[in-house]
């Protein structure tokens, strides 16, 4: 007996690591790619915010009005759930057993259970280490302000615990949610049909996510919480059911807050009850579907055409390109993650505005033009980003064999598919609004901008990307994303904003708007020939990241 448990106990730990393991297919990765240095530095980012949003309370003096306290309350609250929720569905794929666990666990003496726990294990780890990472300050000192009105020091301390519960049931709901979702698309439809839905629900529930954080009105007062007509919206804002939860733990309850908070055990029980059936349906009754069932039927076509884009090598780069970003759920789901984030801050800029996008007289409105940008910046970064993570990494020998052609003539082919798959679309939904909202004449002279704008972009991307795309390893660690992700929040959307403001008072005029474009254009002329300098002594194509040459690994794993 002592044996048995104590075997079931290594195949859990082994088990529980390999499935934890997985947040990033360690196929993709370099050989000598670290996973747990991407993993620390996504806990920076999130411990770093904790810190930068924990620093200006010394400047306090330790106490808050009650609309301020409950503003940050709901701000901690919803942040945190929403970061949760992003994780779980990001890690679709490894919430239930996909035909590799079928056809390699099956046979060994692993039972279900064993498996089923390990794999909850891991799934509820990944959001638990970011919320933990993302309050490690915060919620060390911001609860103790939030303790109930004329409370002594020792009654204070109440809020610390019931903050914590707060944000992990919060997240909890969330990551529920999410596989209630999954388990109910996976077991009330046929298998292919639930991986052709699969990647719109996916996709679906991250621009939700993402819409509602960034959208969501802001109801931290009395008077919002007991207004008539925000009761039927505050029945559908789940962060205000767990802000009502934490006052109810807190001590600091007030009636009105009582059915909110009421939402929100009846919805963490629902969610944790339909988590739970999809889990046991799928790996008790799906299992042996996923092994008998093939995951893609062959489709019935009669026309067979594949468009050209001038050589044959653009033409084989932009279709490889293409047809990835496709059928790869992966690929697609960090696009649309880049592409809903620039939806959702359009919107929000939308709505913040006095007369939204709308364009006075001759001129356009600076909150379109802001709003352009940012989404012409946003589309070409989510389509470098994307192309850094091979679709098939031990398929590349491929492209490597028939690699008959120099470096240059290679990036050549890999500029031409960004302008078409990232620039183009961009810019013709860009212009599609614009010529519609906006008089003509600022229009074309902030399109123009736009374009040059593109290629820019595409030129910077390229000067670090001697690759095809989706063909070389991922290397973890070296995009420094903790650092260039702070750097972005901080100065690029306020130089963005004065760029926008800028560009709006050159439209108003010819002359102006020229030496705008020139200027644009002048510099992606200057990096296109940096490109071109710094490719042309390169003789050989990356397919394999690796660390510098000064670091030294003994590679004994």
């Amino acid at each position: 007996m002592h044996s048995d448990w104590a075997l079931r106990k290594l195949q859990f730990r082994t088990l529980y690591r390999v499935f934890l393991l997985r947040i990033v297919d360690l196929e993709l990765l370099s050989a000598d790619g670290d996973l747990t240095r991407l993993l620390g530095q996504f806990a920076s980012i999130f411990a770093t915010f904790s810190f930068c949003v924990t620093a200006p309370l010394v400047l306090t003096r330790g106490t808050l009005e009650m609309t301020q306290a409950w503003m940050f309350e709901h701000f901690f609250i919803e942040t945190a759930m929403t970061v949760a929720g992003l994780i779980a569905v990001l890690n679709w794929d490894a919430a239930f057993p996909d035909k590799r666990d079928a056809l390699v666990l099956a046979p060994l003496p692993v039972k279900r259970s064993t498996l089923l726990l390990a794999k909850m294990a891991a799934l509820f780890a990944a959001p638990a280490l970011a919320i933990i990472s993302l309050n490690i300050f915060s919620g060390a000192v911001w609860p103790l302000l939030f303790r109930a009105p004329n409370s002594g020091f020792v009654d204070g301390l109440r809020s610390l615990p019931a903050y914590w519960i707060t944000i992990f049931a919060a997240g909890a709901f969330f990551v529920f949610t999410v596989l209630t979702i999954q388990g109910l698309a996976a077991n009330l439809l046929p298998r292919q049909l639930f991986l052709r839905v699969s990647a719109v629900l996916q996709a679906g529930c991250l621009c939700l996510l993402l819409s509602v954080y960034f959208l969501e009105p802001s109801l931290e007062s009395s008077a919002a919480l007991t207004s008539p007509q925000n009761q039927r919206l505050l029945d559908w804002l789940p962060s205000y059911w767990f802000f009502a939860l934490f006052n109810q733990l807190n001590g600091s309850m007030h009636p009105f807050l009582v059915p909110l908070a009421k939402r929100a055990w009846a919805g963490l029980a629902v969610s944790a009850f339909g988590a739970c059936a999809a889990l046991l349906l799928c790996y008790f009754r799906m299992m042996q579907q996923m092994v008998e069932q093939p995951d893609i039927l062959p489709g019935a076509r009669s026309i067979s055409w594949s468009p050209r884009f001038g050589g044959s090598l653009p033409t084989a780069i932009t279709l490889f390109s293409l047809r990835t970003l496709m059928r790869s759920r992966q690929h697609r789901m960090i696009l649309s993650f880049y592409l809903g984030l620039g939806i959702t801050i359009v919107i929000g800029y939308a709505k913040t505005t006095m007369g939204g996008f709308g364009s006075t007289g001759t001129t356009i409105s600076s909150s379109l033009l802001m709003a352009s940008i940012l989404m012409m910046i946003l589309t070409v970064l989510g389509l470098r980003v994307v192309a850094s993570i091979p679709i098939s990494l031990p398929a590349n020998w491929m492209i490597r064999m028939t690699k008959i052609r120099s470096a240059p003539d290679y990036q050549k082919a890999v500029r031409f598919s960004w302008l078409v798959l990232g620039v183009l679309p961009a810019l013709l939904i860009i212009a599609w609004f614009l010529l519609a909202a906006s008089p003509w004449r600022p229009a074309l002279g902030h399109l123009s901008v736009l374009l040059c704008l593109g290629v820019l972009l595409v030129e910077l991307c390229l000067y670090t990307f001697p690759k095809i795309p989706f063909t070389c390893s991922y290397l973890p660690g070296k995009g420094r994303i903790h650092f260039v992700f702070w750097v972005c929040l901080m100065f690029l959307l306020r130089l963005l904003s004065g760029a926008a403001d800028y560009e709006a008072r050159m439209l108003d005029h010819a002359l102006s708007s020229i030496v705008m474009i020139l200027i644009v254009a002048f510099a992606a002329v200057g990096v296109r020939w940096l490109n071109v300098s710094h490719t042309a002594p390169t003789r050989d194509l990356l397919f394999e990241e690796e660390y510098p040459t000064e670091i030294t690994a003994l590679k004994l794993n």
